[in-house]
């Protein structure tokens, strides 16, 4: 079959602390240093030295071929390198170092901002985006009214963009990046915003254009999603890809090997993106009943979830909550520290400070097994600043739970200890 996509020896770099240096000169003597040692730094293929303080390697060495019609799922966790990758598939950055080779047209719905003009109206960029892609204007008029039945905002086809929620945003950007039939469709977290029938809509039709023989290259935290569309994932960490398998057992090794096992996950600064300001996960923590933080607890006893966290500004309408899911992603309960209405009044605006979330899940709730809890921040309909479904694994124990007298495993994700009543109505 012929190769889609060829990535060989793909490195990028950024430097940090930007805004830090933003009014600092850079003196006469620097540059011309600099542009003494720059023909070395040529030869040997690197654009600075490595070690250079300041910098980060957001990719390192990262190699793989891709056949057309192929689908490709790219796990990790957050500051692994999946979105970095796929912009630098998508042309969107070039790498640091190494060479990328595509053929046919991309076409990317990266995150929520990306690839729209904001001034323009929804019409007006689906031919902007159309013409990007090479497609003639009567090509893209043919595909126009479909695209805007599947978004679902024909109302204000006409509007500015700049002046849709996100959720009217991201359907439009999906509508688009899917069904101006691009040879390689690039998808990062779009399972991550909209609704849930928004996202059984993306699901159904990236399954479509993956029959249609397209290739696609999918990022998702939701490992339910990663399962269904993919036959084959590559696992992201530091940069580096660290493994290429089938997708159960990418997943497998993922789950096995990612995740913090001491029933504490906590971020350092480059694993935060910078997106994700004012709000700064600290650590994420399951605790037993007598307050000890580890990963594996019993069903029969209260499990207390903490969030720990703080905030450099202001924010208003923040919610801060957990999602707790099987190994295999399906959704057991979300829950949000300001769901309760008297908090969510008391806690409208929070300033800035170190704060701590904390809930309880009830004794005797979950059934044995593994799960997986992820963490989420964000303010209603405005924004969503930090998102880890997949931020530690902890295991339960069902000893002393209810139907323990009998041999056979209990099914679901529950196991709830439940008041039966027996009567006899008759003889």
């Amino acid at each position: 079959m012929t190769t889609a996509i060829k990535v060989e020896n793909i490195s990028k770099r950024y430097k940090i602390g930007l805004a830090s240096q933003r009014f600092q000169y850079t003196m006469l003597r620097d540059v011309l240093v600099d542009a003494i040692k720059a023909p070395a730094r040529w030869l040997s293929g690197k654009s600075q030295p490595e070690n250079e303080a300041g910098y980060i390697w957001a990719l390192k060495d990262v190699s793989f071929e891709l056949e057309e019609g192929k689908v490709l799922g790219i796990i990790g966790r957050n500051g692994a390198g999946k979105s970095t990758l796929l912009k630098v598939l998508s042309r969107v950055t070039e790498p640091t170092r190494g060479f990328v080779t595509v053929r046919g047209r991309v076409g990317s719905l990266l995150e929520v901002g990306t690839g729209f003009h904001p001034e323009l109206t929804g019409r007006e960029n689906i031919f902007l985006n159309g013409a990007i892609l090479g497609m003639k204007r009567a090509e893209i008029a043919s595909k126009f009214d479909e695209i805007v039945e599947f978004s679902e905002v024909a109302q204000f086809i006409d509007t500015p963009v700049k002046r849709y929620s996100s959720g009217m945003y991201l359907r439009l950007a999906f509508a688009v990046a899917a069904h101006l039939e691009p040879e390689i469709l690039v998808v990062d977290e779009v399972l991550a915003v909209g609704d849930a029938e928004f996202q059984r809509k993306c699901i159904g039709k990236m399954n479509d254009v993956a029959n249609q023989g397209r290739t696609v290259l999918f990022v998702s935290h939701n490992m339910s999603a990663i399962l269904r569309l993919t036959q084959e994932s590559i696992v992201m960490q530091k940069g580096q890809m660290v493994k290429r398998a089938s997708t159960p057992e990418a997943v497998d090794f993922y789950l096995a090997s990612g995740q913090a096992q001491a029933g504490e996950r906590t971020w350092d600064a480059d694993e935060v993106p910078a997106s994700a300001a004012p709000f700064r996960p600290l650590s994420l923590r399951v605790k037993d009943a007598r307050g000890a933080t580890i990963d594996t607890l019993r069903s029969t006893e209260p499990i207390t979830l903490e969030m720990e966290y703080s905030l450099s500004a202001p924010i208003t309408g923040l919610r801060v909550g957990v999602y707790l899911s099987t190994v295999r992603g399906e959704y057991v309960f979300t829950s949000f520290d300001v769901d309760n209405t008297d908090l969510y009044e008391k806690h409208s605006t929070r300033l800035p400070g170190h704060y701590l979330s904390r809930c309880q899940v009830p004794a005797d709730f979950l059934n044995e097994g593994r799960f997986i809890l992820g963490m989420n921040a964000s303010s209603f309909g405005i924004k969503r600043y930090f998102m880890d479904e997949n931020a530690l694994a902890f295991n339960v124990d069902p000893m002393g739970a209810p139907g323990m007298q009998w041999a056979e495993q209990r099914q679901g994700p529950v196991r709830p200890r439940l008041d039966w009543v027996i009567e006899k109505i008759s003889k």
